[in-house]
């Protein structure tokens, strides 16, 4: 799976963004997110898959964490259209003020 394919899923991304705040386990996960234990054990393995979240042991829990190498190549393709947005803010801005 790919990063992109990876993040088309609401649940996953909202996996992703618990897990901005740091290392979480997967039960914080199911609560958090409210979906079942089965459920978020197969995000988690899909995001893993796609290179996103990292896994290691910590005793008795597996505390997942974000990558950062897939998200940085999510972010260089998602710049151009930071820039796309820029330019017509910036005409948006231009018009009010020409407006008033």
């Amino acid at each position: 799976m790919t990063p992109f394919e990876a993040i088309a899923e609401p649940s996953r991304r909202q996996i992703l963004d618990l897990l901005r705040g740091g290392e979480r386990p997967a039960g914080d996960l199911v609560e958090a997110t409210g979906l079942s234990q089965p459920g978020v054990s197969k995000h988690l393995r899909l995001l893993r898959e796609a290179g996103l979240v990292s896994v290691r042991p910590d005793g008795q829990r597996r505390l997942y964490r974000l990558e950062p190498g897939e998200l940085a190549e999510l972010d260089a393709w998602l710049k151009p259209f930071r820039a796309f947005w820029a330019e017509r803010l910036d005409a948006l801005e231009d018009h009010l003020e020409k407006e008033q």
